[in-house]
């Protein structure tokens, strides 16, 4: 059985194989589709954007990485020191640590009936196919609730967690009108699918950009044509309750057994 590739040895991989730049959720989908690496974890995609912008701000010169553009990078063409930044210029901040400015992860048009509801109920979610689900149950943040594709309720989870309250909305004056459901969460996701802490503070000017982009995002205006500039954040992708499909699958054969006898 083939061994896994380091991350960096695999990010290598693709980038010279390649021979252009890429963006570094691009590198991650391609690591986990050739099977470079069994093991990816939940966050694939931060875990390459982590190990390009580690290498580049730590080993500078001897990284084999460069910077292309925004989230765009490729294997430096030479090993030439780029010059001396000047003692008063603060180091670039990370492409890491600007995916992470407020809003860190997402997901739109979730289906109701994906989710076994309870007090906790599972809201699970994967960044791409092949990656570990996170369960987004104890996310905190601001979610939409939809009648189809119209918007009849915004709420914010602060106090209680994102599943608790959507829990509710199934026994409350809007239990019968909402079919699906957007959420932007705040709490970071950790490489093994762990939500983190709340920060305590934010930088005032990434709260209006943040703002923005969730509106932008939720609404989808016909005139803006690009996502707000602060949600780069990762989306994720819905995965159905397995509990919901081992009832179906209850369901059926009990159905069946009845016919038999």
């Amino acid at each position: 059985m083939a061994k896994d590739l380091s991350w960096r040895k695999a990010i290598e991989r693709v980038l010279k194989e390649a021979g252009s730049s890429m963006h570094y959720k691009d590198i991650a989908d391609e690591i986990v589709s050739r099977g470079l690496r069994k093991s990816v974890g939940a966050t694939p995609a931060a875990t390459v954007s982590a190990n390009l912008t580690t290498s580049i701000n730590k080993e500078r010169d001897r990284s084999p990485f460069m910077r292309a553009g925004k989230g765009e990078y490729a294997i430096r063409p030479d090993l030439l020191p780029p010059p001396p930044l000047p003692k008063e210029t603060e180091p670039e901040e990370s492409d890491e640590e600007k995916q992470y400015g407020i809003v860190t992860s997402f997901g739109m048009f979730w289906r109701r009936d994906f989710v076994q509801w309870s007090r906790q109920p599972k809201l699970l979610g994967v960044q791409q196919l092949g990656a570990k689900p996170v369960d987004f149950c104890n996310q905190f943040g601001i979610y939409l609730l939809y009648d189809g594709r119209e918007v009849i309720y915004v709420g914010r989870a602060v106090e209680r967690p994102m599943g608790r309250r959507l829990y509710e909305h199934g026994a409350d004056r809007l239990s019968t009108r909402w079919d699906r459901f957007s959420w932007f969460g705040l709490l970071p996701v950790s490489d093994d699918g762990r939500l983190g802490a709340l920060p305590g503070s934010y930088h005032s000017d990434r709260l209006l950009p943040a703002v923005e982009a969730i509106l932008i995002e939720a609404l989808e205006p016909r005139q803006n044509r690009r996502r707000g500039d602060d949600l780069s954040a990762v989306e994720y992708l819905q995965q159905e309750d397995p509990e919901i499909q081992k009832a179906k699958i209850k369901e059926t054969v009990d159905v069946l057994l009845k016919k038999a006898l």
